[in-house]
Protein backbone atom coordinates (compact mmCIF):
# COMPACT_ATOMS: atom_id res chain seq x y z
CA UNK A 1 0.00 0.00 0.00
CA UNK A 2 1.26 3.48 -0.89
CA UNK A 3 -0.92 5.67 1.29
CA UNK A 4 1.57 8.42 2.07
CA UNK A 5 -0.55 9.29 5.10
CA UNK A 6 1.21 10.72 8.12
CA UNK A 7 1.09 8.62 11.29
CA UNK A 8 2.60 10.12 14.44
CA UNK A 9 4.60 7.71 16.58
CA UNK A 10 4.92 8.99 20.13
CA UNK A 11 7.95 7.38 21.76
CA UNK A 12 9.43 6.75 18.31
CA UNK A 13 12.99 6.44 19.62
CA UNK A 14 12.14 3.62 22.05
CA UNK A 15 12.81 -0.05 21.37
CA UNK A 16 9.28 -0.86 20.15
CA UNK A 17 8.82 2.60 18.63
CA UNK A 18 11.70 2.02 16.23
CA UNK A 19 10.12 -1.21 15.01
CA UNK A 20 6.82 0.63 14.50
CA UNK A 21 8.49 3.44 12.53
CA UNK A 22 10.21 0.91 10.27
CA UNK A 23 6.98 -1.04 9.70
CA UNK A 24 5.03 2.12 8.86
CA UNK A 25 7.62 3.08 6.24
CA UNK A 26 7.55 -0.45 4.80
CA UNK A 27 3.75 -0.25 4.52
CA UNK A 28 3.82 3.09 2.67
CA UNK A 29 2.95 5.44 5.52
CA UNK A 30 4.92 8.54 6.47
CA UNK A 31 5.91 8.32 10.13
CA UNK A 32 6.29 11.55 12.11
CA UNK A 33 8.61 11.11 15.08
CA UNK A 34 7.37 12.40 18.43
CA UNK A 35 8.18 12.08 22.09
CA UNK A 36 9.42 13.85 25.16
CA UNK A 37 13.18 13.69 24.56
CA UNK A 38 14.09 16.28 21.94
CA UNK A 39 17.71 15.10 21.68
CA UNK A 40 16.72 11.48 20.98
CA UNK A 41 14.16 12.67 18.45
CA UNK A 42 16.76 14.82 16.69
CA UNK A 43 19.16 11.88 16.49
CA UNK A 44 16.47 9.56 15.10
CA UNK A 45 15.34 12.21 12.61
CA UNK A 46 18.92 12.56 11.38
CA UNK A 47 19.24 8.78 11.11
CA UNK A 48 15.95 8.24 9.25
CA UNK A 49 15.38 11.50 7.39
CA UNK A 50 11.95 11.81 9.01
CA UNK A 51 10.30 14.82 10.64
CA UNK A 52 10.71 15.25 14.40
CA UNK A 53 7.82 16.70 16.39
CA UNK A 54 8.83 17.05 20.06
CA UNK A 55 5.92 17.06 22.50
CA UNK A 56 5.21 16.59 26.17
CA UNK A 57 2.19 14.97 27.78
CA UNK A 58 2.24 17.87 30.23
CA UNK A 59 1.81 20.40 27.40
CA UNK A 60 -1.47 19.93 25.44
CA UNK A 61 -0.48 22.59 22.91
CA UNK A 62 2.68 20.68 22.03
CA UNK A 63 0.63 17.52 21.52
CA UNK A 64 -1.76 19.39 19.25
CA UNK A 65 1.16 20.61 17.17
CA UNK A 66 2.59 17.10 17.00
CA UNK A 67 -0.70 15.63 15.72
CA UNK A 68 -1.47 18.42 13.24
CA UNK A 69 -2.26 16.99 9.81
CA UNK A 70 -1.81 13.39 10.93
CA UNK A 71 -4.12 10.54 9.98
CA UNK A 72 -3.53 8.62 13.23
CA UNK A 73 -1.30 8.43 16.28
CA UNK A 74 0.42 5.38 17.79
CA UNK A 75 1.58 5.72 21.40
CA UNK A 76 4.67 3.60 22.11
CA UNK A 77 5.81 5.54 25.19
CA UNK A 78 5.34 4.09 28.63
CA UNK A 79 4.53 4.25 31.38
CA UNK A 80 1.10 4.47 29.78
CA UNK A 81 -0.41 5.46 33.11
CA UNK A 82 1.18 8.85 32.35
CA UNK A 83 1.01 9.05 28.55
CA UNK A 84 -2.24 7.38 27.44
CA UNK A 85 -4.85 9.85 28.68
CA UNK A 86 -3.13 13.04 27.42
CA UNK A 87 -2.58 11.49 24.00
CA UNK A 88 -6.13 10.16 23.77
CA UNK A 89 -7.36 13.66 24.60
CA UNK A 90 -5.13 15.11 21.89
CA UNK A 91 -6.34 12.52 19.36
CA UNK A 92 -9.96 13.37 20.18
CA UNK A 93 -9.23 17.06 19.67
CA UNK A 94 -7.54 16.28 16.34
CA UNK A 95 -10.33 13.90 15.28
CA UNK A 96 -7.93 11.04 14.49
CA UNK A 97 -7.65 7.40 15.66
CA UNK A 98 -5.49 6.60 18.69
CA UNK A 99 -3.72 3.29 19.23
CA UNK A 100 -1.22 2.25 21.86
CA UNK A 101 0.92 -0.76 22.74
CA UNK A 102 0.26 -0.67 26.48
CA UNK A 103 0.70 -3.87 28.44
CA UNK A 104 -0.17 -2.08 31.71
CA UNK A 105 -3.43 -3.57 32.94
CA UNK A 106 -4.40 -0.52 34.98
CA UNK A 107 -3.70 1.92 32.14
CA UNK A 108 -5.87 -0.11 29.78
CA UNK A 109 -8.68 -0.30 32.33
CA UNK A 110 -8.45 3.48 32.71
CA UNK A 111 -8.68 4.04 28.95
CA UNK A 112 -11.84 1.93 28.63
CA UNK A 113 -13.45 3.50 31.69
CA UNK A 114 -12.53 7.11 31.05
CA UNK A 115 -13.10 7.45 27.31
CA UNK A 116 -15.73 4.85 26.34
CA UNK A 117 -18.72 7.21 26.26
CA UNK A 118 -16.92 10.18 24.70
CA UNK A 119 -15.28 8.11 21.99
CA UNK A 120 -18.52 6.31 21.09
CA UNK A 121 -20.50 9.56 20.98
CA UNK A 122 -17.85 11.16 18.77
CA UNK A 123 -17.60 8.14 16.48
CA UNK A 124 -13.90 8.04 17.33
CA UNK A 125 -11.64 4.98 17.35
CA UNK A 126 -9.39 4.31 20.33
CA UNK A 127 -7.59 0.96 20.46
CA UNK A 128 -5.56 0.30 23.62
CA UNK A 129 -3.13 -2.63 23.98
CA UNK A 130 -2.78 -3.17 20.22
CA UNK A 131 0.34 -5.20 20.89
CA UNK A 132 1.66 -8.66 21.65
CA UNK A 133 0.14 -8.60 25.12
CA UNK A 134 -3.51 -7.58 24.95
CA UNK A 135 -4.31 -7.24 21.27
CA UNK A 136 -2.73 -10.43 19.98
CA UNK A 137 -4.23 -12.65 22.67
CA UNK A 138 -7.61 -11.03 22.08
CA UNK A 139 -7.44 -11.70 18.33
CA UNK A 140 -6.51 -15.33 18.98
CA UNK A 141 -9.28 -15.82 21.55
CA UNK A 142 -11.84 -14.17 19.27
CA UNK A 143 -10.79 -16.34 16.32
CA UNK A 144 -10.93 -19.46 18.49
CA UNK A 145 -14.45 -18.55 19.67
CA UNK A 146 -15.67 -18.56 16.09
CA UNK A 147 -19.47 -18.67 16.07
CA UNK A 148 -19.81 -19.08 19.83
CA UNK A 149 -21.57 -16.13 21.46
CA UNK A 150 -20.31 -17.04 24.94
CA UNK A 151 -17.87 -19.40 26.63
CA UNK A 152 -17.17 -20.60 30.15
CA UNK A 153 -13.45 -19.84 30.26
CA UNK A 154 -10.49 -18.69 28.21
CA UNK A 155 -6.87 -19.60 28.91
CA UNK A 156 -3.95 -17.85 27.22
CA UNK A 157 -0.56 -19.50 27.79
CA UNK A 158 2.67 -17.84 26.72
CA UNK A 159 5.83 -19.84 26.05
CA UNK A 160 8.77 -17.51 25.51
CA UNK A 161 12.24 -18.92 24.89
CA UNK A 162 13.49 -16.07 27.10
CA UNK A 163 12.30 -12.62 28.09
CA UNK A 164 14.93 -9.91 27.94
CA UNK A 165 12.90 -6.85 28.97
CA UNK A 166 13.34 -3.37 27.58
CA UNK A 167 13.80 -0.41 29.92
CA UNK A 168 10.18 0.52 29.14
CA UNK A 169 8.93 -2.90 30.22
CA UNK A 170 10.74 -2.58 33.53
CA UNK A 171 9.44 0.95 34.15
CA UNK A 172 5.86 0.01 33.29
CA UNK A 173 6.09 -3.00 35.59
CA UNK A 174 7.17 -0.81 38.49
CA UNK A 175 4.29 1.59 37.89
CA UNK A 176 1.74 -1.24 37.73
CA UNK A 177 3.02 -2.84 40.93
CA UNK A 178 2.85 0.50 42.71
CA UNK A 179 -0.71 1.11 41.52
CA UNK A 180 -1.89 -2.26 42.80
CA UNK A 181 0.02 -2.01 46.07
CA UNK A 182 2.21 -5.00 45.32
CA UNK A 183 -0.79 -7.30 44.91
CA UNK A 184 -1.43 -9.45 41.87
CA UNK A 185 -4.52 -9.48 39.66
CA UNK A 186 -6.69 -12.17 38.14
CA UNK A 187 -9.95 -12.06 36.18
CA UNK A 188 -12.62 -14.31 37.66
CA UNK A 189 -16.41 -14.30 37.95
CA UNK A 190 -16.55 -11.56 35.35
CA UNK A 191 -14.37 -9.03 37.17
CA UNK A 192 -10.81 -8.13 38.09
CA UNK A 193 -9.78 -9.31 41.53
CA UNK A 194 -6.73 -8.31 43.58
CA UNK A 195 -5.00 -11.04 45.54
CA UNK A 196 -2.22 -11.14 48.11
CA UNK A 197 -1.26 -14.80 47.77
CA UNK A 198 1.40 -16.19 45.45
CA UNK A 199 0.29 -17.31 41.99
CA UNK A 200 0.13 -21.07 41.42
CA UNK A 201 2.70 -23.04 39.44
CA UNK A 202 1.47 -25.83 37.18
CA UNK A 203 2.28 -27.70 33.99
CA UNK A 204 0.79 -26.51 30.73
CA UNK A 205 0.52 -29.02 27.90
CA UNK A 206 1.75 -26.96 24.96
CA UNK A 207 1.42 -28.41 21.46
CA UNK A 208 4.22 -30.69 20.32
CA UNK A 209 7.12 -30.55 19.97
CA UNK A 210 7.17 -28.31 23.04
CA UNK A 211 4.94 -30.47 25.23
CA UNK A 212 4.39 -30.00 28.98
CA UNK A 213 6.17 -27.03 30.52
CA UNK A 214 6.03 -25.49 34.01
CA UNK A 215 4.17 -22.17 33.96
CA UNK A 216 3.20 -19.47 36.39
CA UNK A 217 -0.58 -19.64 36.58
CA UNK A 218 -2.46 -16.35 36.78
CA UNK A 219 0.55 -14.49 35.42
CA UNK A 220 -1.94 -11.82 34.48
CA UNK A 221 -1.42 -9.76 31.33
CA UNK A 222 -3.48 -7.18 29.43
CA UNK A 223 -5.61 -9.93 27.84
CA UNK A 224 -7.80 -9.86 30.97
CA UNK A 225 -8.86 -6.36 29.91
CA UNK A 226 -9.17 -6.80 26.15
CA UNK A 227 -10.84 -10.22 25.94
CA UNK A 228 -13.75 -9.63 28.36
CA UNK A 229 -14.29 -6.11 27.00
CA UNK A 230 -16.34 -7.70 24.21
CA UNK A 231 -16.47 -11.49 24.71
CA UNK A 232 -18.87 -13.06 27.21
CA UNK A 233 -16.31 -15.13 29.13
CA UNK A 234 -16.41 -14.90 32.95
CA UNK A 235 -13.05 -16.62 33.52
CA UNK A 236 -9.98 -15.36 31.65
CA UNK A 237 -6.57 -16.62 32.78
CA UNK A 238 -3.08 -16.03 31.40
CA UNK A 239 0.06 -18.09 32.01
CA UNK A 240 3.78 -17.63 31.45
CA UNK A 241 6.53 -20.22 31.18
CA UNK A 242 8.56 -20.30 34.36
CA UNK A 243 11.89 -19.42 32.75
CA UNK A 244 10.51 -16.33 31.02
CA UNK A 245 8.73 -15.20 34.19
CA UNK A 246 12.04 -15.41 36.05
CA UNK A 247 13.90 -13.55 33.28
CA UNK A 248 11.63 -10.52 33.27
CA UNK A 249 11.94 -9.88 37.01
CA UNK A 250 15.65 -10.66 37.40
CA UNK A 251 17.61 -7.41 37.80
CA UNK A 252 20.57 -8.66 35.74
CA UNK A 253 18.63 -9.88 32.68
CA UNK A 254 20.02 -7.99 29.66
CA UNK A 255 17.94 -5.98 27.20
CA UNK A 256 17.08 -7.53 23.80
CA UNK A 257 19.96 -7.95 21.35
CA UNK A 258 19.46 -7.83 17.59
CA UNK A 259 20.39 -10.95 15.60
CA UNK A 260 19.01 -10.15 12.13
CA UNK A 261 18.75 -7.30 9.64
CA UNK A 262 15.31 -6.32 10.97
CA UNK A 263 16.72 -5.79 14.46
CA UNK A 264 14.84 -8.73 15.98
CA UNK A 265 16.21 -10.68 18.91
CA UNK A 266 16.59 -14.48 18.90
CA UNK A 267 13.60 -14.82 21.24
CA UNK A 268 10.85 -17.12 19.96
CA UNK A 269 7.30 -17.41 21.24
CA UNK A 270 4.36 -19.77 21.21
CA UNK A 271 0.92 -18.57 22.32
CA UNK A 272 -1.58 -21.30 23.15
CA UNK A 273 -5.18 -20.10 23.54
CA UNK A 274 -7.86 -22.48 24.82
CA UNK A 275 -11.54 -21.47 24.95
CA UNK A 276 -14.00 -23.85 26.62
CA UNK A 277 -17.78 -24.01 26.59
CA UNK A 278 -19.55 -26.96 28.21
CA UNK A 279 -17.82 -30.08 26.94
CA UNK A 280 -16.30 -28.43 23.88
CA UNK A 281 -12.92 -26.81 23.45
CA UNK A 282 -11.50 -24.58 20.76
CA UNK A 283 -7.83 -23.74 20.44
CA UNK A 284 -5.65 -21.23 18.63
CA UNK A 285 -1.88 -21.70 18.50
CA UNK A 286 0.49 -19.00 17.23
CA UNK A 287 4.25 -19.04 16.75
CA UNK A 288 6.75 -16.32 15.89
CA UNK A 289 9.89 -14.39 16.79
CA UNK A 290 10.47 -11.44 19.16
CA UNK A 291 7.45 -10.16 21.10
CA UNK A 292 8.58 -6.54 20.75
CA UNK A 293 9.23 -6.71 17.01
CA UNK A 294 5.95 -8.47 16.24
CA UNK A 295 4.04 -5.66 17.94
CA UNK A 296 4.93 -3.44 14.95
CA UNK A 297 3.03 -5.41 12.27
CA UNK A 298 0.17 -5.84 14.74
CA UNK A 299 -0.34 -2.13 15.37
CA UNK A 300 0.45 -1.02 11.80
CA UNK A 301 -1.99 -3.55 10.33
CA UNK A 302 -4.55 -2.11 12.76
CA UNK A 303 -3.85 1.44 11.57
CA UNK A 304 -4.16 0.37 7.96
CA UNK A 305 -7.52 -1.30 8.57
CA UNK A 306 -8.89 1.66 10.50
CA UNK A 307 -7.85 4.18 7.85
CA UNK A 308 -9.29 2.03 5.04
CA UNK A 309 -12.60 1.43 6.84
CA UNK A 310 -12.15 -2.29 7.51
CA UNK A 311 -13.62 -2.06 11.00
CA UNK A 312 -16.71 -3.22 12.86
CA UNK A 313 -17.03 -0.78 15.76
CA UNK A 314 -16.20 2.67 17.11
CA UNK A 315 -15.36 3.92 20.58
CA UNK A 316 -12.77 2.41 22.89
CA UNK A 317 -12.43 -1.04 21.37
CA UNK A 318 -10.13 -4.02 21.54
CA UNK A 319 -8.63 -5.69 18.49
CA UNK A 320 -11.03 -8.63 18.51
CA UNK A 321 -14.06 -6.36 18.60
CA UNK A 322 -13.13 -3.87 15.91
CA UNK A 323 -11.50 -6.23 13.39
CA UNK A 324 -12.31 -9.53 11.69
CA UNK A 325 -10.00 -11.56 13.91
CA UNK A 326 -9.37 -14.49 11.59
CA UNK A 327 -8.72 -12.25 8.59
CA UNK A 328 -6.43 -10.02 10.64
CA UNK A 329 -4.37 -13.00 11.79
CA UNK A 330 -4.07 -14.26 8.21
CA UNK A 331 -2.69 -10.87 7.21
CA UNK A 332 0.11 -11.38 9.75
CA UNK A 333 1.29 -14.58 8.06
CA UNK A 334 4.69 -13.15 7.07
CA UNK A 335 5.40 -12.67 10.78
CA UNK A 336 3.50 -15.43 12.60
CA UNK A 337 1.89 -18.81 11.98
CA UNK A 338 -1.57 -19.53 13.42
CA UNK A 339 -3.46 -22.81 13.72
CA UNK A 340 -7.09 -23.14 14.84
CA UNK A 341 -8.42 -26.42 16.32
CA UNK A 342 -11.66 -27.79 17.80
CA UNK A 343 -11.78 -30.78 20.15
CA UNK A 344 -13.45 -32.15 23.30
CA UNK A 345 -12.49 -30.25 26.44
CA UNK A 346 -9.33 -31.55 28.08
CA UNK A 347 -6.67 -30.55 30.53
CA UNK A 348 -4.43 -27.46 30.20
Amino acid sequence: MESGQTVVVFGAYGHTGRFVVAELRERGFLPALSGRDADKLKALAYETGLEARPASVDDPDSLDRALAGAAAVINCAGPFAATAAPLVEAALRAGIPYLDVAAEIEANVDTFARFADRARDAGAVIVPAMAFFGGFGDLLATAAMGDWTAADEAHIAYALSNWHPTAGTRTSGVVSRERRGGRRIRYTNGRLEHRDDAPPTLNWHFPEPMGPRPVIGEFTMADVVTVPSHLSIPEVRTYMTLEAARDVVAPDTPTPAAVDERGRSAQTFLVDVVVRSGGAERRAVARGQDIYAVTAPLVVEAVDRILTGRTKAVGVVSAGEIFDASDFLRALSPHITVELRSQPAGRP
